[in-house]
């Protein structure tokens, strides 16, 4: 039995230090700048965006291959038939021998040295395409930030909430015992017991379902974070201990023109339409290229009879290619453009219209949620004094059970007001971030 004990006693203390580091290593207090970047590396959100700017990178580099030259070669060998001439009038036909076996190759240079700027206005075209890539990756990542910055408020407020009915669950069963107490003594009736005790099963449960969205909470978080499942994701409760800034409306007004990614993307939008509109008057200019070609053919058929020998030739010079279709095609396609390019203009100014109205709406809530908490501080002043009030009254039998109830009810919902009251400064601080590109 000795040896039995002992070897279970040895089993224990090899596993539960293991499962206590487990433990701990699965609770994880999170700072909002480590949230942010770990949603900046694991949301898979994100990727697409990554993607699509590698994408538009290898397009720059695609379009520059269009200044290099075009070199074509080209080799074949061929069987050819016996000729045969043929009076005009198809009286009588003679045979003629041609050497029945035929080479070519031929290698031809094509260098464009003008284009009407539709080369250089193709580069930079795909440079602001590329430019528009990594804005849409800012705004993927704003919006991404927003959202887990979401999942972490709602996560410290229910935190808070659970903190509060606790505090009141110790509360009421103090009081339910000394209910009790004056129950058994019989200067207390059962049914006010009844009450509170039906008061405690609600709080209890409330708690259970708080406990229980924490949970869900957790595992939402965690799992856009990328984190190991079971995470258990702690706010950092410093956070609320900060001072939140009251910068003026301007500052923020500014900050958003400056920063604000879809601002941006409407205004590259603009630049990438005017880009266009050169490409496509670039239609109307021609194109001047340097060409330059060797050819190696044989045998020489245009002779007759046939010449059974191979012949080379070779050529340099300028070739000037105009596509005179553009002139009653082009007009038609640049107002196109054009009309494309005022459409941005608008968009552009409606976008900037949008997140003014956006970001003053912002600053007002902002400004608003410092006097809820002022006016939520002040009721859970009031509402324990009346408790503390009701309470003695209580105790010396001059207040009823309802009171009671009343009473911590209303501070209960006081508390619990102020907690919120506190994340929402918070929230709002955080929107004008997000509204504002600088999140």
């Amino acid at each position: 039995m000795n040896k039995l004990a002992l070897l279970i006693a040895c089993l224990m203390a090899m596993l539960c230090p293991q499962g206590l580091c487990a433990q701990e290593n699965s609770r994880q207090v999170l700072t909002l700048d480590q949230l942010f970047a770990l949603a900046d590396q694991n949301s898979k959100s994100l990727r697409p965006a990554t993607t699509a700017i590698n994408e538009s990178e290898q397009a720059i580099k695609v379009a520059r291959q269009a200044q290099l030259p075009d070199i074509n070669a080209s080799i074949s060998a061929s069987f050819l038939g016996n000729g045969c001439l043929i009076e005009r009038d198809l009286s009588s036909g003679i045979k003629a021998p041609i050497p029945h076996w035929g080479n070519n190759f031929a290698l031809e240079v094509s260098q464009v040295i003008y284009a009407g700027g539709a080369i250089s206005g193709g580069i930079k075209l795909s440079k602001l395409q590329a430019e528009q890539a990594r804005l849409a990756l800012a705004k993927d990542r704003n919006k991404v930030h927003f959202l887990v910055l979401g999942y972490y408020l709602d996560l410290f407020k229910q935190q808070n909430l659970l903190s509060v009915y606790e505090q009141h669950i110790a509360r009421t069963r103090q009081v339910l015992e000394d209910m009790r107490a004056r129950s058994a003594e019989g200067i207390m009736l059962k049914n006010d017991v009844t009450r509170y005790e039906l008061l405690l099963a609600q709080l209890e449960l409330v708690r259970t379902q708080i406990a229980n969205t924490l949970t869900i909470l957790r595992q939402d978080l965690a799992t856009t974070l990328g984190m190991p499942e079971g995470t258990i994701i702690l706010p950092d409760t410093t956070l609320l201990t900060q001072v939140m800034p009251k910068d003026g409306q301007d500052y923020w007004q500014n900050t958003a023109l400056s920063n604000s990614p879809e601002l941006q993307q409407t205004d590259l939008s603009v630049q990438m339409n005017r880009q266009q509109e050169k490409i496509t008057r670039a239609e109307r200019r021609p194109q001047i290229a340097f060409v330059a070609a060797n050819h190696f053919d044989g045998p020489i058929t245009i002779e007759v009879p046939p010449i059974d020998r191979n012949f080379n030739y070779w050529y340099v010079g300028v070739g000037v290619k105009y596509n005179i279709s553009s002139l009653f095609k082009t007009p038609k396609a640049v107002h196109r453009q054009q009309l494309a390019t005022r459409r941005s203009l608008e968009t552009a100014d409606n976008a900037r219209e949008q997140i003014g109205l956006a970001v003053h709406e912002g600053y007002i809530r902002y400004l608003e949620a410092f006097e809820q908490l002022h006016t939520q501080e002040k009721s859970v002043e009031l509402a324990r004094e009346n408790y503390a009030v009701i309470f003695h009254r209580y105790t010396n039998e001059l207040a009823l059970v309802t009171d009671m109830l009343d009473a911590s009810n209303a501070c209960l919902q006081a508390e619990v007001e102020r907690s919120n009251a506190r994340i929402n400064i918070l929230y709002h601080y955080y929107k004008l971030h997000y509204l504002s590109g600088t999140l």
